[in-house]
Protein backbone atom coordinates (compact mmCIF):
# COMPACT_ATOMS: atom_id res chain seq x y z
CA UNK A 1 0.00 0.00 0.00
CA UNK A 2 1.40 3.53 -0.86
CA UNK A 3 0.79 5.77 2.21
CA UNK A 4 -1.02 8.75 2.16
CA UNK A 5 0.83 12.10 2.97
CA UNK A 6 -0.37 13.91 5.78
CA UNK A 7 -0.75 17.39 5.68
CA UNK A 8 -0.01 19.32 9.38
CA UNK A 9 -1.42 22.83 9.62
CA UNK A 10 0.25 24.58 12.33
CA UNK A 11 0.12 28.41 14.56
CA UNK A 12 0.79 29.19 17.81
CA UNK A 13 0.41 26.73 19.83
CA UNK A 14 3.58 24.61 21.13
CA UNK A 15 2.22 23.04 23.67
CA UNK A 16 -0.52 21.60 21.66
CA UNK A 17 2.00 20.84 18.42
CA UNK A 18 3.92 18.86 20.60
CA UNK A 19 1.46 16.50 21.76
CA UNK A 20 -0.20 16.29 17.96
CA UNK A 21 3.25 15.25 16.78
CA UNK A 22 3.96 12.88 19.85
CA UNK A 23 0.69 11.04 19.19
CA UNK A 24 1.30 10.72 15.26
CA UNK A 25 4.69 9.39 15.61
CA UNK A 26 3.18 6.38 17.62
CA UNK A 27 1.21 5.32 14.67
CA UNK A 28 1.64 2.30 13.41
CA UNK A 29 2.31 3.85 9.69
CA UNK A 30 4.25 7.00 10.82
CA UNK A 31 7.19 5.39 9.73
CA UNK A 32 6.17 5.03 6.37
CA UNK A 33 4.19 7.99 6.10
CA UNK A 34 6.05 11.68 4.68
CA UNK A 35 4.70 14.01 6.78
CA UNK A 36 4.16 17.54 5.68
CA UNK A 37 3.94 20.26 7.90
CA UNK A 38 2.77 23.85 6.79
CA UNK A 39 3.72 26.88 9.55
CA UNK A 40 1.83 30.30 9.68
CA UNK A 41 3.72 32.96 10.21
CA UNK A 42 2.90 35.30 13.27
CA UNK A 43 -0.55 37.91 12.58
CA UNK A 44 0.70 40.28 15.33
CA UNK A 45 3.99 40.74 17.47
CA UNK A 46 1.95 39.10 20.21
CA UNK A 47 2.32 35.53 18.37
CA UNK A 48 5.61 35.94 17.13
CA UNK A 49 6.86 34.31 20.25
CA UNK A 50 4.86 30.86 19.79
CA UNK A 51 5.25 30.93 16.58
CA UNK A 52 9.16 30.58 17.24
CA UNK A 53 8.87 27.90 19.80
CA UNK A 54 6.57 26.19 17.15
CA UNK A 55 8.75 26.30 14.61
CA UNK A 56 12.03 25.14 16.44
CA UNK A 57 9.74 21.90 17.34
CA UNK A 58 9.15 20.90 13.83
CA UNK A 59 12.14 21.40 12.72
CA UNK A 60 13.60 18.69 14.83
CA UNK A 61 10.80 16.01 14.28
CA UNK A 62 11.59 12.78 13.41
CA UNK A 63 9.66 9.38 13.11
CA UNK A 64 8.62 9.36 9.73
CA UNK A 65 9.73 8.51 6.50
CA UNK A 66 10.02 12.20 5.49
CA UNK A 67 9.30 15.75 6.88
CA UNK A 68 8.57 18.70 4.87
CA UNK A 69 8.56 21.72 6.50
CA UNK A 70 6.48 24.74 4.92
CA UNK A 71 7.38 27.89 6.59
CA UNK A 72 4.93 30.87 5.22
CA UNK A 73 6.23 34.12 5.28
CA UNK A 74 3.43 36.29 5.61
CA UNK A 75 0.59 35.41 7.92
CA UNK A 76 -2.04 33.62 5.78
CA UNK A 77 -4.88 32.17 7.91
CA UNK A 78 -5.53 28.96 8.69
CA UNK A 79 -8.67 28.97 5.40
CA UNK A 80 -5.80 30.47 2.68
CA UNK A 81 -3.17 27.78 4.30
CA UNK A 82 -5.46 24.91 4.69
CA UNK A 83 -6.66 25.78 0.70
CA UNK A 84 -3.65 26.48 -0.65
CA UNK A 85 -1.99 23.01 1.03
CA UNK A 86 -4.40 20.37 -0.01
CA UNK A 87 -4.90 21.97 -3.49
CA UNK A 88 -1.38 21.56 -3.98
CA UNK A 89 -0.89 18.17 -1.99
CA UNK A 90 -3.56 16.40 -3.38
CA UNK A 91 -3.27 17.25 -7.19
CA UNK A 92 0.29 15.71 -6.62
CA UNK A 93 -0.14 12.64 -4.71
CA UNK A 94 -4.16 12.34 -5.53
CA UNK A 95 -5.14 11.87 -1.73
CA UNK A 96 -4.20 13.39 1.36
CA UNK A 97 -4.85 13.48 5.01
CA UNK A 98 -5.17 16.36 6.60
CA UNK A 99 -4.60 17.54 10.57
CA UNK A 100 -4.56 20.77 12.35
CA UNK A 101 -2.25 21.44 15.61
CA UNK A 102 -4.61 20.67 18.64
CA UNK A 103 -5.53 16.91 17.49
CA UNK A 104 -4.48 13.58 19.75
CA UNK A 105 -4.88 10.83 17.06
CA UNK A 106 -4.97 7.17 17.91
CA UNK A 107 -1.61 4.83 17.07
CA UNK A 108 -4.06 3.53 14.89
CA UNK A 109 -5.86 6.77 12.94
CA UNK A 110 -2.82 6.30 10.22
CA UNK A 111 -4.27 2.54 9.35
CA UNK A 112 -7.60 3.54 9.37
CA UNK A 113 -7.08 6.42 7.14
CA UNK A 114 -5.16 4.32 4.69
CA UNK A 115 -7.23 1.65 4.19
CA UNK A 116 -10.53 4.08 3.89
CA UNK A 117 -8.56 5.58 1.39
CA UNK A 118 -7.58 2.76 -0.51
CA UNK A 119 -11.33 0.78 -0.26
CA UNK A 120 -13.29 3.74 -1.57
CA UNK A 121 -10.86 5.26 -3.76
CA UNK A 122 -13.16 4.46 -6.97
CA UNK A 123 -16.22 5.19 -5.29
CA UNK A 124 -17.95 8.74 -6.94
CA UNK A 125 -20.46 9.19 -3.97
CA UNK A 126 -17.92 8.75 -0.85
CA UNK A 127 -15.35 12.45 -0.97
CA UNK A 128 -14.14 12.59 2.42
CA UNK A 129 -13.10 10.82 5.34
CA UNK A 130 -13.37 11.60 9.05
CA UNK A 131 -12.13 9.86 11.99
CA UNK A 132 -13.56 11.63 14.98
CA UNK A 133 -16.92 10.90 17.07
CA UNK A 134 -17.92 13.45 19.62
CA UNK A 135 -21.52 12.01 19.89
CA UNK A 136 -20.26 9.14 22.14
CA UNK A 137 -23.76 7.60 20.58
CA UNK A 138 -23.17 3.17 21.15
CA UNK A 139 -25.78 3.09 18.33
CA UNK A 140 -23.11 4.07 15.49
CA UNK A 141 -21.28 1.57 13.63
CA UNK A 142 -17.85 0.97 13.94
CA UNK A 143 -18.14 3.35 10.45
CA UNK A 144 -21.35 4.42 8.82
CA UNK A 145 -22.06 6.65 5.88
CA UNK A 146 -23.23 10.32 6.09
CA UNK A 147 -23.92 13.35 4.07
CA UNK A 148 -21.73 15.72 6.43
CA UNK A 149 -18.12 16.36 6.58
CA UNK A 150 -16.05 17.27 10.24
CA UNK A 151 -12.92 18.81 9.77
CA UNK A 152 -11.02 17.18 12.96
CA UNK A 153 -9.06 14.38 11.28
CA UNK A 154 -9.94 13.85 7.85
CA UNK A 155 -8.96 12.69 4.11
CA UNK A 156 -10.01 13.49 0.88
CA UNK A 157 -9.14 12.59 -2.96
CA UNK A 158 -7.93 14.65 -5.99
CA UNK A 159 -11.50 13.54 -7.72
CA UNK A 160 -13.47 14.67 -4.49
CA UNK A 161 -11.56 17.88 -3.83
CA UNK A 162 -12.42 19.09 -7.62
CA UNK A 163 -15.89 19.72 -5.94
CA UNK A 164 -14.68 22.56 -3.52
CA UNK A 165 -16.02 25.67 -4.14
CA UNK A 166 -14.32 28.34 -2.36
CA UNK A 167 -17.89 30.84 -3.45
CA UNK A 168 -19.50 31.42 -0.72
CA UNK A 169 -22.18 32.84 -1.85
CA UNK A 170 -22.93 31.10 -4.42
CA UNK A 171 -23.03 27.86 -2.13
CA UNK A 172 -25.68 29.54 0.09
CA UNK A 173 -27.51 30.87 -2.47
CA UNK A 174 -27.91 27.71 -4.24
CA UNK A 175 -29.03 25.96 -1.09
CA UNK A 176 -31.37 28.24 -0.86
CA UNK A 177 -33.00 27.74 -3.98
CA UNK A 178 -32.79 23.72 -3.50
CA UNK A 179 -34.43 24.54 -0.49
CA UNK A 180 -32.13 22.40 1.62
CA UNK A 181 -31.42 24.41 4.43
CA UNK A 182 -33.15 22.76 7.30
CA UNK A 183 -31.73 19.35 6.33
CA UNK A 184 -28.41 20.83 6.11
CA UNK A 185 -28.90 22.58 9.48
CA UNK A 186 -29.81 19.13 10.81
CA UNK A 187 -33.34 19.51 11.10
CA UNK A 188 -32.91 22.64 12.48
CA UNK A 189 -30.40 21.68 15.39
CA UNK A 190 -27.58 23.22 14.38
CA UNK A 191 -27.05 26.32 12.15
CA UNK A 192 -24.52 25.47 9.45
CA UNK A 193 -26.60 27.72 7.53
CA UNK A 194 -25.95 30.76 9.36
CA UNK A 195 -22.31 29.63 9.12
CA UNK A 196 -22.16 29.68 5.83
CA UNK A 197 -23.70 33.21 5.68
CA UNK A 198 -21.28 35.15 7.76
CA UNK A 199 -18.41 33.49 6.18
CA UNK A 200 -20.36 35.15 2.77
CA UNK A 201 -20.71 38.21 5.04
CA UNK A 202 -17.01 37.96 6.30
CA UNK A 203 -17.71 37.55 10.06
CA UNK A 204 -15.57 33.99 9.87
CA UNK A 205 -13.41 32.51 6.76
CA UNK A 206 -14.36 29.04 7.15
CA UNK A 207 -12.72 26.85 4.46
CA UNK A 208 -14.50 23.94 6.33
CA UNK A 209 -18.20 25.05 6.00
CA UNK A 210 -17.06 25.66 2.28
CA UNK A 211 -15.72 21.98 2.28
CA UNK A 212 -19.08 20.43 4.07
CA UNK A 213 -21.76 22.57 2.00
CA UNK A 214 -19.23 21.88 -1.69
CA UNK A 215 -20.04 18.31 -0.71
CA UNK A 216 -23.52 18.48 0.82
CA UNK A 217 -24.79 20.21 -2.61
CA UNK A 218 -22.86 17.43 -5.33
CA UNK A 219 -24.65 14.88 -2.83
CA UNK A 220 -21.83 13.31 -1.74
CA UNK A 221 -21.12 11.19 1.12
CA UNK A 222 -18.42 11.38 4.02
CA UNK A 223 -17.30 7.86 5.38
CA UNK A 224 -17.61 8.76 9.43
CA UNK A 225 -16.62 6.82 12.78
CA UNK A 226 -18.62 5.56 15.71
CA UNK A 227 -15.93 5.21 17.58
CA UNK A 228 -13.24 8.08 17.52
CA UNK A 229 -9.63 8.01 16.38
CA UNK A 230 -9.22 11.31 17.09
CA UNK A 231 -9.08 14.06 20.13
CA UNK A 232 -9.32 17.67 20.16
CA UNK A 233 -7.28 18.92 22.92
CA UNK A 234 -7.68 22.54 21.54
CA UNK A 235 -11.07 23.25 23.05
CA UNK A 236 -9.18 25.35 25.64
CA UNK A 237 -9.50 28.84 24.98
CA UNK A 238 -6.39 28.65 23.24
CA UNK A 239 -7.29 28.64 19.44
CA UNK A 240 -8.08 31.13 16.98
CA UNK A 241 -11.21 29.43 16.05
CA UNK A 242 -12.50 27.44 18.77
CA UNK A 243 -14.05 28.55 22.26
CA UNK A 244 -13.72 26.65 25.65
CA UNK A 245 -16.38 24.37 26.29
CA UNK A 246 -16.24 20.49 26.09
CA UNK A 247 -18.79 19.94 24.68
CA UNK A 248 -16.97 18.45 21.29
CA UNK A 249 -14.35 15.87 23.25
CA UNK A 250 -14.26 12.45 22.50
CA UNK A 251 -12.79 8.79 23.57
CA UNK A 252 -9.81 7.69 21.78
CA UNK A 253 -10.29 4.32 20.56
CA UNK A 254 -6.75 2.60 20.70
CA UNK A 255 -7.52 -0.33 18.68
CA UNK A 256 -7.80 -1.41 14.99
CA UNK A 257 -10.76 -0.20 13.47
CA UNK A 258 -11.36 -2.44 10.56
CA UNK A 259 -12.68 -0.82 6.96
CA UNK A 260 -15.05 -2.83 5.01
CA UNK A 261 -16.80 -1.59 2.36
CA UNK A 262 -20.72 0.14 2.83
CA UNK A 263 -22.75 -1.52 0.27
CA UNK A 264 -24.88 -0.20 -0.79
CA UNK A 265 -23.87 3.46 -0.87
CA UNK A 266 -26.27 5.57 0.64
CA UNK A 267 -26.62 7.70 4.09
CA UNK A 268 -27.09 5.73 6.94
CA UNK A 269 -30.44 7.57 9.10
CA UNK A 270 -28.99 6.46 12.39
CA UNK A 271 -25.59 8.24 11.80
CA UNK A 272 -27.79 11.23 10.84
CA UNK A 273 -30.26 11.05 13.53
CA UNK A 274 -27.28 10.80 16.22
CA UNK A 275 -25.78 13.90 15.50
CA UNK A 276 -29.32 15.73 15.27
CA UNK A 277 -30.00 14.25 18.48
CA UNK A 278 -26.38 15.49 19.84
CA UNK A 279 -26.86 19.22 18.54
CA UNK A 280 -30.68 18.83 20.12
CA UNK A 281 -29.13 18.36 23.27
CA UNK A 282 -26.18 21.01 23.27
CA UNK A 283 -27.38 23.41 20.99
CA UNK A 284 -30.93 24.30 22.19
CA UNK A 285 -31.54 27.54 23.93
CA UNK A 286 -32.27 25.60 27.26
CA UNK A 287 -28.99 24.10 27.32
CA UNK A 288 -27.38 27.01 26.20
CA UNK A 289 -28.51 28.78 29.00
CA UNK A 290 -27.69 26.36 31.64
CA UNK A 291 -24.15 26.55 30.43
CA UNK A 292 -24.24 30.08 30.77
CA UNK A 293 -25.18 30.14 34.02
CA UNK A 294 -23.19 27.73 35.49
CA UNK A 295 -20.10 29.52 33.54
CA UNK A 296 -21.56 32.53 35.66
CA UNK A 297 -21.62 31.08 38.72
CA UNK A 298 -17.95 29.57 38.58
CA UNK A 299 -16.16 33.09 37.57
Amino acid sequence: MTTAPILLFVYNRPHHTQHTLDALKKNTLATESTLYIYSDAARSEADIENVTKVREIIRVIDGFKEVIIVEREKNWGLARNIIDGVTERVNQYGQVIVLEDDLVTSPYFLQFMNDALATYRDEPRVGHIYACDYTQDSNLPDTYLIKWTGSWGWATWDRAWKHFNPDGKFLLDELRRRKLTHTFDFNGTYRYTRMLQQQVEGKNNSWAIRWNTSLFLNDILSLNVGKSLVRNIGLDGSGTHCGNERLYDSILYMHPLPVVKISPIEENTIGRLALEQYYRRTNSFLAKAIRRIRKIIHL
